[in-house]
């Protein structure tokens, strides 16, 4: 089972939908996964496989220390795109 974190600014709205999105991926894929959504600001004491997030947070990442890979998507909703950047991601952890 992989653990993937879906981080925003407060870990509610865009975090939240991006989680749903990126469940049903993994479910189309044939992954098992735990998926929850959290803020930018408690995201370095967290463990996960993966982490992902909005580009528009990609600066903010660079100032933290993480033991796994984050992806970072234009468009938080887009299936092609989760499913674009994930895949290598999963492949490299031995997900898939």
């Amino acid at each position: 089972m992989v653990k993937i974190l879906a981080v925003c600014g407060n870990g509610l709205g865009s975090s939240f939908a991006c989680q749903m999105t990126t469940e049903a991926v993994m479910k189309e894929m044939g992954v098992e996964v735990k998926m929850d959504h959290i803020d930018l600001s408690s995201v370095a004491g967290q463990k996960a496989d993966i982490i992902i997030s909005g580009k528009n947070f990609e600066t903010q990442f660079a100032h933290l220390t993480l033991s796994c890979p984050v992806v970072f998507l234009e468009r938080l909703v887009d299936k092609n795109e989760i499913r674009e950047k994930l895949t290598p991601v999963l492949k490299e952890i031995g997900a898939i």
